[in-house]
């Protein structure tokens, strides 16, 4: 079953094998500092879905140099992406952003800068900077929508309608930066209808999305409602076949930049099967064939997401 996946994309456009850096700028959320909200969204660890990136107290520059070392150490590459992940990466002035993330892209083997961030932090200074910044380095930016659906949006205390992401993609796209849309699939309460008419509008709108499984993590509000009974999580089938049909419905030219996510396994409640990344990526290509098989296509052989 084809899709365009990240790996193939980055091949193509910079004609090797690139890795990512996470990289931690130091930012919170409004969702988390009054703003629009005191507790995050109802699935947001303390780490803000950055447990995985760098150290907040060394420089940018610094963090850039220890992951460099670290991925370098197994692998020979020589390109990168200076990925901003945890909490919400606009949410700073200007100048600070400016700082920043003039400092991620300043070496050479930096082909790229990816920027987590909220559709609702992304005032007109901001766009400006992203504009020209677009023009130094391509920029994407990633926005956590999670879902379309306005009741299952106000459960996980979203924080903005949709109306604010439709906005917030069309400016975006007017100043020439990529649109990357976070989608969660299993969320409390939405039917596979529900999940894939998700999948289809962020589709419809951006130039990659991620996919990922919804994760019960300790310190988070959900794990409550899990324990109580009220948040069922998906078998690794159920989520392969899952995913066979979302790739179904996204535009052929979509990047695909994540089939599923790794949740911290220190923190990881459930579903405890996705802490096994070798067999969920193996079941989701048997799946994949067995909809190739069904359907009569030749199987082409996926590749590793991250």
């Amino acid at each position: 079953m084809y899709y365009y996946s990240l790996n193939e994309y980055l091949k193509q456009t910079f004609g090797e094998k690139v890795y990512k850096i996470s990289l931690d700028g130091g930012m919170t959320c409004p969702n988390r500092d009054g703003t629009c909200g005191d507790r995050g969204c109802i699935f947001c660890s303390g780490g803000g879905s950055g447990e995985f990136a760098a150290d907040r107290s060394l420089s940018v520059t610094e963090q850039i140099a220890q992951a460099k070392r670290r991925i370098q150490a197994k692998t020979d590459c020589r390109k990168f992406i200076a990925y901003f992940q945890p909490f919400t990466n606009t949410y700073a002035p200007v100048e600070y952003l400016r700082e920043i993330f003039t400092e991620a892209i300043a070496g050479e083997e930096i082909v790229a800068l990816s920027i987590a961030t909220r559709p609702d932090c992304l005032g007109a200074e901001v766009l400006d900077l992203l504009s020209e910044l677009n023009a130094v380095k391509p920029v994407w930016i990633e926005l956590g929508l999670q879902t379309i659906h306005e009741d299952t949006a106000a459960y996980i205390r979203r924080g903005y309608p949709l109306s604010v992401y439709d906005e917030a993609v069309r400016e975006l796209k007017a100043v020439g930066v990529q649109v990357i849309t976070h989608v969660i699939l299993g969320l409390p309460g939405e039917t596979r209808e529900m999940m894939l008419q998700t999948v289809a509008y962020a589709g419809e709108r951006s130039d990659g999305v991620k996919l990922q499984l919804l994760h019960v993590l300790k310190g988070t509000d959900l794990l409550a409602d899990y324990e109580a009974g009220k948040v069922p999580v998906m078998s690794l089938e159920a989520y392969a076949d899952c995913l066979c049909e979302a790739v179904e419905v996204l535009p052929r030219n979509v990047v695909i930049h994540r089939l599923t996510g790794d949740g911290d396994k220190k923190l990881l409640t459930a579903p405890l099967w996705s802490g096994d990344k070798k067999r969920v990526l193996n079941t989701i290509r048997r799946a994949f064939f067995e909809r190739d098989v069904e359907q009569g296509i030749k199987y082409k052989k996926i590749q590793n997401t991250p």
